[in-house]
Parts: C-alpha cells; structure tokens; sequence
C-alpha cells in the first residue's frame, strides 16, 4: 500500500511534528512519508545543507520513544576540521546481554541540482516533478513511470533518502521490541558520500570505540544505497556481498617546449597523454574478469594542459588521470599494469616522432641531426622519488616546505602541484612521465567464502533470497560487488601491508590531503553488504525511486537478515 501524494502537505515541518504525523501509519506509508519530506530538504554535497540535514535526522531519532527513555544513546560526531559543521549521526539499539550487532548505514548528501535546468525549483519537489514528467518527460519510459503510482521522484529520491527512510523505520520497528532482541542495532548516518567519503572516514575511530568499550562483535554492515537495472530489461533485484575499490591513478606528463615554427623539434606532452588515454580509457582489457559480475574499465575523467595563456609555445606539460576500479586487484596490480601501458605508449610516441622528424628533414632537404632525443622516461612516484634523492635532493624536506591551502585548492591540485614542483628542481629536463595516486582512495571491501563468519552472511543472504522470491514476485541476485562506490569501502580492507605501503608510497602527501586510516580499517574489519533501494537514473534529473520494492519488500528483507544474523 501506499500514500496518495494529495495526502501530503509537507511544509518544512519540525521533526516532532514529522514523527506525530507517521505514528499512526504501516510501515510502507511511513517509508513513503519519510522519504518524501526528506527529499524535500537539500542537503546537497558540499553545501551546509549537509549540516542541516544531520540535525534534523538527531531530533527525529529522539522522538522516538526508546530514545525518550535512552537519550544517551543518540549522538553525533562533527567532522575533524570541517569548514560547513557537517556531522555524523549514530542511534544505538541495545540490548547489554549480547555483543553481537548489526550496523545499518545510509549516506545524507546529494549531488547538485544543475541538471534539472529550468525546473530546478522542481527538484525537492516529488509530486510537482511527477505531474511535470507526466506531460514533459525525455522518454516514454519516464513518462509511464511519472503517470503510474509506483515511482516517486526527485533529487535524492533513490539516492538515497529512500535509503535514511528505510533504516529509520526499521529502527522504529527493532525499538518496540528491543528487550526481545538478541543482539544490538547500531544505526550510523553520514555525509560526504558523493565525492571524499569524509563522513565515513572520520566515523572508523568511533565505531572502533564502540568495539572495544562495549565489547561489540559487528557482525555486519548493511547499507543500502541505491541498485537498479545492470542492462535494460534486467529483471533481477540485486543484493551484493562487497564494495568496489577506487584508484585515482594520475599522469604528470613533461615534455621538451618548442616554438611552433620549431614543432617538430618539440616533444609534445598533450600528444604523449592523448597515447597514453587511448590504451587506457575505456580498455577492457584493464579491467578484472569474473564471470557474472559488473565489471568496469578505467575511464579518463580529467586531461589538460597547463597553458594558463595564449602564445606559440608548445606545453611544457600536461594533466591525465583516470577512475580506475579494483576488485580483487591490489593497487600495486593496478599500478603495474598502467606502467607497462604508460611504457608502450611512450614507446609508439618516440617512433612516430621520430619519422615525422625525418620526413621533416627528408621534405626539406635539410641534414640529419643527431643531438635530439625522443626518449621518454617513464616513473612511478616512489621511484620519481628515488631518481631524485640519488642526485642529492633531499625530496622529504622539499615537500614540507612547499605552500599550499587545503581551503582553496583541489585535492587532485595539491598533489599535480607536488609532483610538478619536484619537476622543477630536477636537473634533468628531459621528457618524462610520473605516475602517482590522488585522493579519493576507496578500499575495496568483500565478504570471502573462505572466511566461516562471512561465509555464513553469504549463506544467510542466499536462503532469505530464495525464501522471498515467489512472495515477492521477482527475481533477487547475489553479485559480490557494488558497482559504484560505496561508503562500505571504509569498514574493511584485504590488502597486504606491504600492497598498502606501495600506495600510500605513491600517493604525494598521502598523510596531509588524504589520510585514509588504513591500520584502524583493518582492525575494525567490519564485513559489508549492499541490500538497496532500487530505482532509476541516480545523479539525474529524472532520478526515481521504486516504491513498491523500496517502501514494502526491503525493509522486510533487511529486518529478516538482521535476525538471522542474531541467530546465527
């Protein structure tokens, strides 16, 4: 069942006022209520509506009876040094004579509203924007789906205030019977998810406090942000046992300037990175295999030069970097693969500069010329590094001296800074190319069939599935990875020390923009799985959330899982 959209009249209402309002109404309405007030409050990534947004969910969470009575069991945690005020929101369930617990989690913030153009003013908006996309809507599809009663949209509709909704009325539902539950629910809300993932990052020392002060045994993460369609038509509801792991892996790329009339004597970096892009961007052949699972390429998301001006020189230099997704793969994998193809581009650049050159001379009648080069060297960070403290640069002291703001540059801006003034000291100018890491870095994170604990969640996840199918009337599939980032990333990490100590080696300044607590990741170890509200066309305008898988089926499914979990 669900709500007519006349029945609501959302006017910014207080959050007690929100709880009075859904009190007397099933779960599926109340999903449906909560979801769509909370679409209505912007809270968009970067904004202080993050902040806003943090408040509100803490003064709803205490509205709740159990959390009248157990007060001390809501708090927030502000974000170290952060200029908006934004915060983390816990709510803990408790029942002191267990350890085991289940961490529900949900991110808070958005993307912006740009891409709603001239209805903009549409975008909190469900019902308005429903009426909107009944007459004007981009594809038939979106019209079908604004003219039925099964989608609701709106910016942050699936991702994910959907998502704050379910888990919130799952915590009602867990209060009222909280002595009677055999294990703990912690609830955990954060903002930053739509770029540094800050918000989860700084909650790692927190949920390793609650560990060891409470003697708590996290059994599992569920968080549920959005899933949908893998290819049109897909039939399945899908449920993963893992998060993907994210690479920023970039390209500093130094060439040898000329004057245009002079070109040919050059080394042109810009054509250098476009050899480099061509046998990166999109290559499946970079990509991991496993059969049945989304797997994606390293896709090119920024590539400039450095010409802040117009004149006749060629660049000097040139900005590449990529999103590169691991799986199972190490960055050190990751690392050595691009490498090789960083070599066998600057390889076919040397040849062909080198025949453009002679035909120059031959064309021209000019002699040969033996002085130039078309070499291309071709380093990692850490071995950049290495090149030039064996020339006596002390590299770390450098580094520590140089100015810069984290208020007003770019993460991926202070680390291209980094490596480019190392660059300028370098008394070798000839052409070059320097491979290193920027910020974000996401682990990757997987339930392993081989571990017992994890392997008896995958089973739990098979057999409640199984159970739901016919009820359900659709098709669930259990992948092993998320195919988009994931907050869940940062609860666990597989990787060696020594694969971890190759990362952070290669990424400029990884303790200062950067500083992802690995070693307190690998102890908290927190198993994750992705049991999600499904909808379509996340980070657009017409993003839509399902509501009768979302509002009704998951929350049931979720609440299933978390007592087999207890029973486990």
């Amino acid at each position: 069942m669900t709500l007519s959209s006349q029945a609501y009249t959302w006017t910014h209402e207080s959050p007690e006022s929100l709880y009075e309002e859904i009190h007397g109404l099933s779960d599926p309405e109340k999903i449906e209520y909560l979801t769509r007030a909370f679409v209505q409050i912007p809270s968009i990534n970067g904004t202080d509506g993050e902040a806003a947004i943090a408040d509100y969910l803490e003064a709803f969470i205490r509205c709740i009876p159990y959390f009248k009575d157990h007060p001390e069991n809501v708090w927030t945690q502000p974000l170290h040094n952060d200029r908006i005020g934004r915060k983390n929101v816990y709510a803990f369930l408790r029942n002191p004579k267990y350890q085991k617990t289940v961490l529900f989690h949900s991110h808070t913030d958005t993307v912006g509203v740009d891409d709603f153009g001239k209805i903009k003013d549409l975008a909190y908006q469900p019902d308005q924007l429903k009426e909107y996309f009944a007459k004007q809507a981009p594809t038939p599809e979106v019209r079908a789906h604004a003219r039925s009663e099964e989608w609701m949209f709106g910016r942050g509709s699936v991702d994910m205030k959907s998502g704050i909704a379910v888990h919130l009325v799952n915590l009602i539902h867990f209060s009222k019977k909280a002595k009677e539950l055999k294990g703990n629910i912690l609830l955990m809300l954060n903002p930053v998810e739509e770029n540094e993932h800050t918000g989860v990052i700084d909650s790692v020392p927190e949920l390793k406090r609650l560990q060891e002060e409470m003697n708590l045994d996290v059994k599992v993460a569920i968080n549920n942000d959005f899933v949908t369609e893998l290819y049109p038509g897909d039939p399945n509801y899908y449920i993963y046992t893992g998060a993907i792991g994210k690479l920023l892996p970039c390209f500093s790329i130094y060439g040898r300037e000329a004057h245009v009339g002079e070109t040919l004597t050059g080394v042109d970096p810009t054509l250098i990175s476009a050899e480099i892009n061509k046998r990166i961007n999109n290559n499946m052949e970079l990509s991991e295999r496993m059969n049945g699972e989304h797997m994606l390429p390293p896709t090119c998301l920024h590539q400039r030069d450095k010409k802040d001006f117009y004149n006749v020189q060629t660049p000097l230099n040139s900005r590449l970097y990529f999103n590169y997704f691991i799986y199972e793969s190490s960055p050190d994998e990751a690392m050595n693969k691009l490498v090789n193809k960083a070599v066998e581009a600057c390889e076919s650049m040397k040849t062909h500069m080198e025949t453009q050159y002679e035909t120059f001379l031959d064309t021209g009648g000019y002699p040969k010329q033996e002085s130039l080069s078309w070499d291309i060297s071709v380093y990692t960070f850490e071995e950049y590094v290495s090149h030039l403290e064996s020339k006596g640069i002390d590299v770390g002291t450098f580094i520590n001296e140089l100015d810069y703001s984290q208020d007003t540059m770019d993460k991926r801006d202070i680390a291209f800074y980094v490596v480019e003034s190392l660059q300028n000291i370098d008394p070798d100018k000839t052409p070059k190319v320097i491979i290193f890491f920027a910020p974000p870095y996401c682990p990757h994170n997987y339930l392993r069939e081989e571990v017992e604990s994890e392997k008896e969640i995958i089973d739990v996840l098979i057999r409640v599935t199984k159970e739901n199918e016919n009820r359900v009337g659709g098709r669930f599939a259990v992948k092993k990875f998320f195919p988009f980032l994931s907050d869940s990333s940062y609860l666990s990490l597989h990787d060696s020390e020594e694969e971890v100590q190759s990362l952070i080696n290669n990424f400029p300044e990884y303790d200062q923009i950067y500083p992802v607590p690995i070693q307190e990741i690998r102890k908290l170890n927190i198993p994750s799985i992705n049991m999600g509200v499904y909808g379509k066309d996340a980070h657009k305008y017409t993003e839509r959330v399902y509501k009768p898988y979302t509002f009704t089926i998951l929350p049931q499914l979720t609440r299933q899982v978390t007592e087999e979990i207890f029973q486990s």
